[in-house]
């Protein structure tokens, strides 16, 4: 497949989240109808989406396992509607912990995996990933009952051991180095203080050597530090953290609000860097 993703001397990336789910702890429910889902994409792709990721199974705490074959019927035909609009040239990643759904993906139209078990939950997912040459997002999480009092010693390094960890799985079972996305997994299994640390913290994940991923969107820690603000209204607050992110040399943004988090990490770059991104 040899999809591309990005490297430390590129502008970061912004991954637009296309959730065809009914429970989403964000969007759920907006996007079941294959038109809503297609109209979305094609507004992100609009406003400066670099890849867009379809999930098609909630993540949110307390949520339950989707099973293979509804997630498959809610995505496949939207990934086919929007490949049939969006060149190749704008990856499409799937969103999902199954290696029969990320094959099924794959062979629709999407080119990355974006697995929030980091291959643990399906052992196939990572034999896949390197049979299809996929780029594959490893994100650290603990188990499904993941707010249930989670517990660090020292969140940061914890997490990077874990993903190490699982990038020796991964290069284990056949996956290319250059492959390899890490996502720090904000929000699932952490307390507020565990993802401050980490939000503080990225630039060790960075040093890692991987491309680094970072998912903050709207998440319930920037509405606890913003006073207790809905989802809805925490674009500004998640454009803070990926400015911070893009300082700290993160690579890759999964947001829902793309335009104001393009400009974000455009401005963070450009001072970052001290030269401007290319418009497409």
């Amino acid at each position: 497949m040899n999809s591309p993703i990005p490297n430390a001397l590129q502008p970061p990336w912004i991954m637009g989240i296309l959730n065809v789910t009914p429970d989403s702890f964000s969007d759920g429910g907006r996007y079941l109808d294959i038109e809503a889902a297609v109209a979305q994409g094609l507004t992100m792709r609009d406003q400066g989406a670099d890849i867009i990721d379809l999930g098609a199974e909630s993540t949110r705490p307390g949520s339950q396992p989707v099973p293979a074959a509804e997630q498959e019927r809610r995505v496949l035909d939207v990934i086919r509607r929007l490949r049939e609009q969006i060149p190749p040239t704008v990856p499409f990643s799937i969103d999902t912990t199954s290696a029969q759904v990320a094959e099924a993906a794959l062979n629709a139209g999407a080119n990355w995996i974006n697995d929030t078990s980091a291959g643990c939950d399906d052992p196939e997912m990572l034999s896949l990933a390197a049979e299809r040459g996929a780029p594959i997002v490893l994100m650290h999480r603990r188990s499904h009952d993941m707010q249930a009092a989670p517990q660090y010693t020292d969140v940061v390094r914890e997490v990077i051991g874990h993903l190490a960890d699982r990038v020796e799985a991964a290069l284990a079972a056949g996956v290319a180095a250059e492959q390899i996305l890490l996502d720090p997994g904000i929000g699932f299994g952490k307390r507020l203080e565990h993802n401050l640390a980490l939000m503080a913290g990225l630039g060790e994940l960075v040093d890692l050597g991987f491309p680094v991923l970072l998912g903050t969107s709207r998440k319930r820690f920037l509405g606890t530090v913003c006073g207790g603000l809905e989802p809805s209204a925490l674009m500004p607050a998640t454009s803070a953290t990926t400015a911070i992110g893009v300082m700290a040399g993160v690579q890759v943004f999964r947001v829902h609000d793309v335009a104001g988090n393009r400009q974000a990490a455009d401005v963070a770059w450009a001072v970052r860097s001290g030269t401007q991104r290319e418009s497409d």
